[in-house]
């Protein structure tokens, strides 16, 4: 839950905070940028550190420097400073990988799908809550960002706590050196890609810096796979980076993330939109946006992911996962469609949070199924930076969206408001994201497992392959019995 507070709390404020600190909206967006360029960094290499030196330990010290960094935004009334502590929040990314790798090493086999999907439905859920408490922290006349960077500091603190004094401290380590080169390279491909990404609005997405850090990304990610080739202990295997059921989950996450920013961001602005200008829309304060029509779809994603576990482990992750795409899809076929009252908004809200929460319980499923114990941090932190890739794509499309097509004929001193039919146009993109989250789901992961002979088991009754010394993989379908 606090991954995603930390990932969505600025998004409200973020106009609070220019004008706050008498700045440009160019400049105030390195607010959201620099968490997610830090997310990008650390995920991968905190998720080494915590198979090679120790689940917990790495997950205080992330959640240290989560701490310390709320602390600083929460004082400062420097933009700089308020960047770098925004990158310290944006550590905050690699606890979720680390959690689940908790998770497959104290919990049961059987608890373990129930316990997986509820912690992976608190992502949504927590992202709404941070909507919510943002907008009840900042309203009124004298509304003011430090009270929600202290928020986030209690819930950051309280957090760290009951990790120190409940979560148990013994686990596997492999040992081993940290693979710096490719750390560095990696990070400067994942850098050079989600830059032009969250700042291509800005820049302009055929500007020189725009299309050159694309150009600049493709050419690190070949130093990348380079350097991993011949590197004694890689940062990450490349044989499980490409392994399909490990690839195609990367992106399955690319799209849900993206459908879920989607909906964040479309919903929001939509029922904002003062219907007496522009003819749709209801409104909306930011705390009502909040709460009547985003919270409704944040509990119904808490609800549904305890009940995801159960799914995973009755029909398969695979199946899951299906559903889910099938459920957002559903949801945001209406919300094209429909979208001109405060009902069907809402409705549809919590069929695309109920699908969302779904598809977050079914991945980390897939990738404990696909790779061995020693492997599940880094595997669940590369899944983390593609859900946050598309969450940032998503952001930056929807409102490109927006921006390319407005209302003419506004009364003076009145802002630029985007036409209806680009939230008809947003909306329909995020659904054939959904879309696609289905085929990968019904044909990208419709094989067994299959790792090289020497990095897994088979299982000679049902004849399902389990990845070695994991002893806790869910399968991409379930076994024989099971389906009797």
């Amino acid at each position: 839950m606090i991954v995603s507070v930390m990932q969505t709390l600025v998004v409200p404020i973020l106009g609070l905070i220019q004008q706050t600190l008498h700045t440009s909206a160019g400049n105030v967006s390195w607010v959201t940028t620099a968490t997610l360029l830090s997310a990008a960094v650390f995920t991968p290499l905190l998720g080494r550190l915590g198979d090679q030196r120790g689940k917990k330990p790495t997950l205080v010290a992330v959640m240290v420097v989560m701490v310390a960094g709320s602390v600083l935004a929460a004082l400062t009334d420097s933009l700089g400073w308020l960047i770098v502590a925004r990158t310290m929040q944006g550590a905050a990314t690699a606890i979720f990988p680390l959690a689940l790798s908790v998770l497959r090493e104290q919990v049961r086999h059987e608890r373990l799908h129930a316990a997986m999907g509820l912690v992976s439905g608190t992502l949504a859920f927590g992202s709404g809550l941070a909507l919510v408490l943002t907008g009840l922290l900042t309203r009124g006349a004298d509304a003011d960002y430090h009270r929600v960077f202290w928020l986030a500091t209690a819930l950051a603190l309280l957090a760290l706590a009951a990790v120190v004094f409940l979560v148990p401290g013994a686990g596997s380590r492999t040992g081993g050196r940290v693979d710096v080169l490719g750390t560095v390279t990696l990070a400067a491909a994942l850098v050079l890609l989600l830059l032009p990404i969250s700042q291509g609005q800005s820049w302009g997405w055929t500007s020189a810096r725009t299309l050159g850090s694309f150009a600049g990304s493709a050419l690190m990610a070949a130093v990348w796979v380079l350097v991993e080739r011949r590197v004694r202990e890689p940062l990450v295997d490349l044989r499980m980076f490409v392994f399909r059921p490990v690839l195609f989950t990367n992106l399955a996450g690319l799209f849900v993330g993206f459908g879920m920013f989607a909906q964040f961001i479309g919903v929001s602005y939509l029922v904002q939109m003062p219907p007496a200008l522009t003819g749709y829309g209801f409104g909306a304060s930011v705390l009502r946006a909040s709460v009547e029509f985003l919270l409704p779809a944040t509990i119904v994603s808490l609800f549904a992911a305890q009940f995801a576990g159960a799914l995973v482990r009755r029909i398969g992750a695979r199946s899951t996962l299906t559903l889910g795409a099938v459920v957002g899809a559903a949801g945001f076929a209406v919300l094209t469609v429909a979208h001109d009252s405060p009902a069907s908004v809402i409705g549809t809200g919590m069929a695309i949070g109920a699908g969302i929460s779904l598809g977050y319980a079914a991945m980390p499923a897939l990738i404990m199924a696909s790779v061995p114990l020693h492997q599940s941090g880094i595997a669940n932190g590369i899944n983390s930076i593609s859900r946050s890739a598309g969450s940032s794509i998503g952001s930056a499309v929807v409102t490109s969206l927006l921006a390319a097509n407005t209302i003419a004929n506004l009364p003076a001193g009145v802002p630029a408001l985007p036409a209806e039919r680009q939230f008809t146009i947003s909306f329909a993109v995020a659904g054939v994201a959904f879309g696609l989250v289905g085929l990968i789901s019904l044909f990208g992961l419709r094989t067994k497992p299959v790792l090289p002979a020497s990095q897994v088991t088979a299982d000679s009754a049902t004849g399902d392959v389990q990845p070695a010394e994991s002893g806790t993989g869910a399968e991409l379908e379930p076994p024989v019995a099971a389906r009797a």
